[in-house]
């Protein structure tokens, strides 16, 4: 049941970090641009003593808007009247029963007759189960047919393999399957959801979507920062918990997977994307490459281990880079690396897919084309390919086929966050683009063997990397034995080669 005509929204931990910068700006976005229904409100749920105006000035420090557009601020002002705090605790009773007299109160003020509710849980794992058990007993709808609830959770869902089953098997007697929204932010990204269509709308690049034609993917995601006194939460955590077995390998699935049978059905897409991490190869140890920031060569940039939360001879890896095999007949033999890291020379999110070189190998300075999907930041996909210079010599060059959002699209469209659009999707009943219980097991199953292996007594090492470089020494070799052809960027320019090029060339 989608919440076209009304909702409920309460988001629970609404005075922590998470739901101030993600959840309410997201929620705001949504209201701000006509998505959310049109009879809404949202309540606050945390234990901390606030005020409704206090919340309401928490809130609002963290809000977008355009100041000069009279239209934002009278939408800022609606926006905070009707969000309200409810003060309580995740584990006892009588905060949920106050709740509940607020949401039939709303119920009855606007005589709903059925009683729509999204509980969102910007909470830490270790208080799900707790509120999802008080949220079934004390504010689930009595009658199915007078209303409707949907539970959002936030990652990490576990920590391991068993942690995640312990959790699923606490939460699965409470919520059925299709009541629960797994968030990763990432599946909301405008440059994600835009695979499937590019993927399947584009005759050209179907028939070239396999082996046959492409020899290597990168999947990469850089930081040009630390943990910035977030290393004590983050030295349990490790980048591949953090960003490579959930965000990248989730970008993954949706990159690689079969062709649906029903792109309108929700389960359809993530039976294939299930289908996909079935396939994926047990992790060989030999594949992986692990790292950790030093100090900047200047010394200007501390180490990983200088922050006072880390262990001093902690092994956290800040940085990872994963070969991974998919072992069906599309994807065979093409490696596929998942590389992420901290404190290094940039930030960005982008897929490289190399195709083989051209057997036709005529004109010097040709090189491999490789598809590009920049994720962040500015949205963009390119091309790279091989024409001929201008002028008289017969020499060519890699140029690209452009796709930068900010120069083709207008200011005018509206570009959701990855948290609006995953809010929208959630009211909408759209499961698409959540996470559902069996990829999580699978993909848990896939990477906890290595996980242990890291961090039990017989693991490596981290390399040592100083902060703002490119990452491990290690790192142009493991990408090259895994197949990524370094000679194809070295040959592509931009702006495209200036003419004095050709002042040596002969007729």
């Amino acid at each position: 049941m989608s919440f076209h005509d009304n909702a409920l929204i309460v988001v629970f931990g609404a005075s922590g970090d998470l739901a101030s910068k993600k959840t309410f700006p997201a929620l705001f976005g949504l209201y701000r641009e006509n998505k959310l229904p049109k009879v809404v409100s949202i309540i606050g749920f945390a234990r901390s003593d606030l005020s409704h105006d206090q919340f309401r000035d928490k809130v609002s420090k963290h809000l977008k808007y355009d100041k000069n557009n009279d239209d934002h601020i009278k939408k800022l002002e609606n926006f905070l009247k009707i969000c309200t705090y409810h003060r309580g605790s995740y584990d006892e009773a009588e905060g949920f029963q106050e709740l509940e007299k607020s949401i039939v109160k709303f119920d009855n003020d606007n005589k709903l007759e059925v009683s729509n509710r999204l509980y969102y849980l910007a909470l830490p794992p270790s208080v799900f189960t707790k509120v999802a058990t008080n949220l079934k007993k004390y504010n689930y709808p009595s009658d199915s047919s007078k209303g409707s609830a949907r539970l959002i959770v936030e990652k990490p869902f576990g920590h391991d393999l068993e942690s995640s089953r312990q959790l699923q098997s606490e939460l699965s007697p409470l919520w059925k399957e299709e009541e629960l929204f797994r968030i990763d932010h990432y599946l909301g990204k405008e440059m994600v959801k835009n695979l499937l269509p590019v993927r399947f709308t584009n005759t050209f690049l179907m028939s070239c979507w396999n082996n046959q034609f492409i020899d290597c993917i990168q999947i990469s995601f850089k930081e040009n920062f630390g943990t910035e006194g977030r290393g004590g939460y983050f030295d349990s955590i490790g980048i591949i918990r953090d960003v490579i077995q959930n965000h990248l390998l989730q970008v993954l699935t949706i990159l690689l997977m079969g062709k649906p049978e029903d792109f309108t059905n929700p389960e359809s897409i993530r039976n294939e994307k299930v289908n996909l991490l079935k396939a994926i190869r047990t992790i060989d140890f030999n594949d992986v490459l692990i790292g950790q920031y030093t100090k900047s060569t200047d010394g200007s940039k501390p180490a990983y281990i200088d922050d006072e939360t880390v262990n001093a001879d902690s092994k956290a890896n800040t940085f990872a880079a994963i070969a991974l095999h998919v072992d069906n007949d599309t994807w065979k033999n093409v490696p596929i690396i998942l590389k992420a890291g901290k404190a290094l020379n940039d930030s960005k999110v982008e897929i490289r897919i190399q195709f083989k070189k051209s057997v036709a190998d005529i004109y010097e300075n040709s090189s491999r084309n490789e598809l590009v999907f920049r994720i962040q930041p500015d949205e963009a996909m390119y091309l790279k390919m091989n024409i001929k210079l201008p002028g008289v010599p017969n020499k060519v060059s890699v140029s690209d086929l452009d796709l930068t959002y900010k120069d083709r699209y207008s200011k005018e469209f509206y570009i959701p966050e990855a948290y609006e659009s995953l809010i929208y999707d959630a009211l909408n009943d759209d499961h698409s683009n959540f996470v559902r219980n069996d990829e999580l097991d699978i993909s848990w199953a896939l990477f906890t063997p290595l996980l242990h292996y890291l961090e039990s007594d017989k693991g490596p090492s981290p390399e040592l990397y100083p902060y703002g470089s490119r990452g491990p020494e290690g790192l142009h070799e493991f990408m090259k034995k895994h197949g990524y052809d370094y000679a194809s960027n070295e040959n592509y320019q931009w702006p495209v080669t200036t003419p004095e090029v050709l002042n040596n060339s002969k007729f």
